[in-house]
């Protein structure tokens, strides 16, 4: 099982990357449904599937594939563990890369959501987020750029996301 498993990330990375995404951003949206609306709260509401779906189709269509390609272009162009390769790929990924992906969530879940201003939320966002990101994603980033082999970075960093896309959901909540 563990070598069809390997197999699907490297004859149909993207696919495999995108199912892998779609399933874990739908599950940490899901998660904080459940905390919100049915644990937290003495009032139980119905789960927001139309929200499920937005999750769900942001981490299939561009979440997972992006991250497939970007992470193949990284390690294509900057090879290896070393001190120097790492930090170059940290700095890429949380500098060039993260404030781009923040900005893609935000303008995306906003069109989907059929806001008239999808930029609006980005706006008020993006620096919390953004510094939650590096909070979060510096130190989740060096174990993947020194540890986990290329072929399952995607995937390690899909199962961080979990983590982080709570985070993401409990910022997307609040209204600053």
């Amino acid at each position: 099982m563990f070598q069809q498993f390997k197999r699907a990330f490297t004859t149909r990375p993207i696919l495999t990357n995108a199912v892998i995404y779609g399933t874990l951003y739908v599950g940490a949206e899901f998660s904080q449904q459940v905390l919100s609306r049915k644990i937290l709260t003495d009032e139980k509401k119905p789960l927001d599937v139309n929200t499920l779906k937005r999750y769900t189709l942001y981490g299939t269509l561009i979440q997972g594939p992006l991250l497939t390609v970007w992470y193949k272009w990284l390690d294509t162009r900057y090879i290896g563990t070393a001190y120097k390769i790492v930090g170059k790929k940290l700095l890429l990924d949380q500098f060039l890369m993260t404030p781009q992906i923040v900005w893609i969530f935000f303008t995306t879940m906003s069109l989907m959501e059929g806001k008239e201003d999808i930029f609006e939320e980005c706006r008020s966002k993006f620096i919390t987020t953004f510094q939650s990101s590096c909070i979060f994603w510096i130190p989740v980033q060096s174990i993947n750029f020194m540890l986990i082999p290329p072929t399952f970075r995607v995937v390690y960093i899909g199962l961080c996301s979990f983590g982080w896309v709570n985070i993401l959901c409990y910022i997307k909540r609040q209204s600053f």
